[in-house]
């Protein structure tokens, strides 16, 4: 009889035991091919809803195939045991020191993140109020009560269309290339130019300070700024503020990202008259993080002798969606509608004969009266302004159709407004089509029963009939268009300007391109006649475009 513990005995156990390798096992690459299959099938098919979902989805499952090894590594291999300390020890130690000396410093519009140094200062510290270069105020005043034909005074231009058809550009940007006036340097925020008279109104944020300044248009000279001591900043919506001046009589009406509203004389920057939109609404900062955390970006609209802008309200109190003031006195005239609002901005329309504002709200469009602000009309328009929000703009379409188009996979759909007894209207559904002119950033512009978007950040041309894509061709991300009669300047994320001919005949007819800034570029374009503006968070430039002989 063997005794069990003898020395064969345990030799003959040992040599059947199951050793540990050095290479990974089956199941390991069994579950990395299982992820890396799951990279290509949500790649290939969109199915997370947009680019910047699709991204995040994919760096997540890259994440859970290195993770994979890790685990098999420091549990399950053959490696020893200090070794695999050490691997660990290492690889920590290499993420915080990673953390520690970089800093994410800015997100693309499809999530993909930039890197600086964790304690160097961003672009806009570096600007500063008091150089000189800004001025707070200016000793020859400048004239914005002149209007011209040519003037670009708010957000998308004239009656906020995204067109311009007092000019003709011409096509050949190769023997007529445009020509740059002047480029410099700018404070941080996704505002645009509004331009009347030969001077152009942004904001922009340097330091502490959110400012309104006015250029002049041809060599890019700072006339005059108003500052507030107020700066908004988080990782994926940058820094400072994100809407547009409006320029009306010679007033400028601004919207800071924290709900500062001013009205400012556009002869010296002197303040008239400001609000505050958290104070009056009783939102306080932290609040509003978490109902708008990418910041007020709506621009003001000017009717009649009205200012009107989205209010807002906490999440659980009372919701004004749009409210009116004097834009003379600053004196409150209106409020109307309860829900919380978009990054959308009011627009003034006429619809079946009836004269209204359009506000897209945080989940609804809606039309409002202008003499009292009631709810002539609404429809669902589902979003949610603190995860996938509403940010494009409505587009009025003959005589009484309305195209909304938004990101984040909710794509578009064409509205028919009908008269009422009552003097509102009602609205039908004429088509709505999640898979065109997912315009994440950005607005579609109507041409000849056609429409015209980047949608996600793909130039597309739909028919306004049916929502059929007609076309869609040309990456130029999450950048911005202008329609110039039957052409369309693109501004490319990348601060390439693009023109292209508007016709449903022909995909992405590229005429002309060159480069007008460098960095990430989200900003509206703005055109006076010739001049084209534009901007980023660091840098601006006027160029003059050729004209058609």
């Amino acid at each position: 009889m063997t005794d069990q513990n003898s020395p064969t005995e345990i030799s003959k156990t040992s040599s059947i035991a199951p050793r540990r390798g050095i290479l990974p096992p089956i199941w390991v690459w069994v579950v990395v091919l299982l992820l890396a299959i799951l990279v290509i099938v949500v790649r290939a098919t969109g199915v997370a809803g947009d680019p910047a979902a699709t991204n995040v989805a994919s760096a997540v499952l890259v994440f859970l195939a290195g993770l994979t090894f890790l685990v098999w590594f420091l549990l399950f291999s053959g490696y020893g045991r200090r070794l695999r300390l050490v691997a660990l020890l290492g690889l920590l130690t290499a993420i915080a020191a990673g953390a520690a000396v970089f800093r994410v410093d800015r997100i693309s519009g499809e999530l993909i993140p930039g890197f600086a140094l964790r304690f160097s200062p961003k672009p806009d510290e570096r600007l500063e109020i008091s150089s000189g270069d800004i001025v707070p105020g200016s000793s020859s005043p400048v004239d914005m009560l002149t209007t011209t034909a040519e003037d670009f005074p708010e957000f998308l231009g004239p009656s906020r269309r995204m067109s311009v058809d007092g000019i003709e550009l011409a096509r050949d940007w190769v023997a007529r290339p445009p020509q740059r006036l002047w480029r410099r340097a700018i404070g941080a925020g996704w505002s645009a130019f509004s331009v009347v008279n030969g001077h152009a109104v942004t904001m922009e944020q340097r330091g502490r300070w959110e400012l309104v300044v006015c250029y002049d248009l041809t060599s890019g000279t700072p006339q005059w700024s108003h500052s507030i001591a107020t700066r908004y900043e988080s990782i994926s919506g940058g820094v400072g503020p994100r809407s547009t001046p409006s320029i009306d009589e010679g007033m400028v009406y601004a919207l800071g990202a924290m709900g500062h509203l001013v009205c400012l004389d556009g002869a010296n920057g002197e303040c008239r008259w400001r609000k505050n939109l958290l104070e009056q609404y009783g939102i306080d900062a932290e609040e509003e993080s978490k109902v708008l955390p990418w910041a007020r970006s709506n621009s003001p609209l000017i009717v009649d002798d009205l200012v009107i802008v989205p209010a807002s309200g906490p999440r659980d109190g009372r919701k004004v969606s749009l409210v009116a003031y004097d834009k003379r006195t600053g004196d409150l005239v209106w409020e109307g509608g309860d829900r919380q609002i978009s990054y959308s901005s009011p627009t003034e329309a006429t619809l079946d004969e009836v004269r209204q504002i359009i506000n897209v709200n945080e989940d609804s469009v809606s039309g409002h009266d202008i003499e009292s602000g009631r709810v002539l009309w609404e429809h669902p328009w589902p979003a949610r302004s603190n995860a996938d929000p509403n940010v494009s703009q409505p587009m009025v379409w003959g005589a009484n159709r309305l195209l909304l188009s938004r990101g984040y996979g909710g794509g578009a759909a064409v509205l028919e407004l009908k008269r009422t007894a009552d003097g509102g209207c009602s609205p039908e559904v004429v088509w709505i089509n999640p898979r065109v002119l997912r315009t994440k950033f950005t607005t579609a512009a109507v041409k000849d029963g056609y429409a015209y978007g980047l949608s996600d950040g793909i130039l597309e041309c739909v028919d306004l009939n049916d929502g059929r894509t007609v076309w869609k061709d040309g990456r130029y991300r999450h950048g911005q268009i202008l329609m110039v009669r039957d052409l369309i300047l693109v501004l490319a994320e990348s601060g390439e300007v693009v023109l292209v001919e508007a016709t449903p005949q022909q995909a992405n007819h590229v005429l002309g391109r060159f480069q007008a800034i460098e960095g990430i570029t989200w900003n509206n374009i703005a055109l006076y006649g010739p001049y084209l503006l534009v901007r980023n968070a660091e840098q601006a430039a006027c160029y003059e475009l050729p004209l058609a002989r």
